[in-house]
């Protein structure tokens, strides 16, 4: 067994079956990602959209592409096809025109809000108070062609694990604040919490992460 495929068992056997693992494939060559492939993976998480396409052009079709770095509005274009989860929707303008390219593909295209839980001015989201006043603003009840399956957030990057745990137990509460007070109209499947990464994905399972995004700790570390 390869290196690769012997880390995708290792940390399956330690999410599943509480949450999906997501392998975060951005930079590694499409030689590294099929043998992941060859391990059972295939939920596959890039940050970039062209480089995204690229593999997705190229490699095995029942494979989830997952987006999770930043997204530009103009490249929503290019992922629309075939995306599965887009989990870094950050703001209004962006759901807007994942809608309008998702109506242009005929399809419904899944999405995870982005909120922004972390003491670092680099990150993105929605604040909660931003949060709430969207998803009861006609603009967003409008959307007929995303479906939003949950939120997304990344902790600070610390060795604070008090700080990460606290940060993870906010976004889970926001979570929960939306799907008990019925926030969402039912077509929307909300029900994924993509939260922890390599360095804090275990104390985001205990606070109750539905998906986690593991990198380097699969791959090997990037050039």
């Amino acid at each position: 067994m390869s290196k690769i495929a012997d880390n995708i068992v290792r940390f399956r056997e330690s999410v599943e079956p509480q949450a999906t693992l997501v392998a975060v494939s951005k930079t590694k060559p499409i030689s590294d990602l099929q043998e992941a492939y060859d391990a059972g993976q295939r939920h596959l998480g890039e940050n970039k959209i062209q480089e995204m396409t690229e593999k997705w052009e190229t490699l095995p079709k029942d494979i989830h592409w997952h987006m999770i770095g930043h997204t530009q509005r103009n490249k929503v274009k290019y992922m629309a096809p075939y995306v599965h989860l887009i989990h870094s929707v950050d703001s209004p303008r962006l759901a807007k025109e994942i809608n309008k390219q998702a109506q242009k593909n005929d399809r419904v295209i899944n999405c995870l809000l982005q909120v922004f839980i972390a003491d670092e001015e680099s990150k993105y989201g929605f604040d909660e108070d931003e949060l709430m006043e969207y998803l009861n603003s006609d603009a967003f009840k409008n959307l007929n062609n995303i479906n939003i399956h949950g939120l997304m957030g990344m902790a600070t990057f610390t060795d604070d694990k008090d700080q990460v745990r606290a940060e993870f137990k906010s976004l889970k509460a926001m979570f929960d604040k939306i799907k008990s007070e019925q926030l969402l109209d039912p077509r929307h499947e909300f029900n994924e919490l993509s939260m922890g990464m390599t360095g804090d994905y275990e104390i985001a399972l205990e606070e109750g992460s539905t998906m986690v995004r593991i990198g380097s700790a699969i791959f090997g570390s990037r050039d």
